[in-house]
């Protein structure tokens, strides 16, 4: 029997797009993070955060290109959420 890792999933506002409103918060977790997933609305810089062992993928994308509606994003994050080394569900 193996054992099971607890693991936390966080969802982190980027704010209004500046770079110095974005929280220590947001920033400890983004650093620690195993999975990214953002839109478009993200400020190209947080992607500097990101753990470069960290996959991430822009699940949602302007209106006038392929935009994905909220369920689809949700789905996207919960299948993202299932796949996880820890998840046990």
């Amino acid at each position: 029997m193996h054992e099971i890792k607890k693991g936390k999933v966080y969802l982190i506002g980027a704010g209004p797009g500046d770079i110095g409103l974005f929280t220590l918060k947001g920033l400890r977790c983004l650093k620690k993070a195993e999975v990214v997933v953002y839109d478009f609305h993200l400020n190209a810089q947080i992607l500097n955060y990101i753990d470069h062992d960290a996959e991430s993928s822009m699940q949602a994308s302007r209106a006038v290109t392929h935009a994905m509606t909220q369920d689809e994003i949700n789905q996207a994050l919960i299948d993202k959420l299932r796949k996880a080394s820890w998840y046990a569900g």
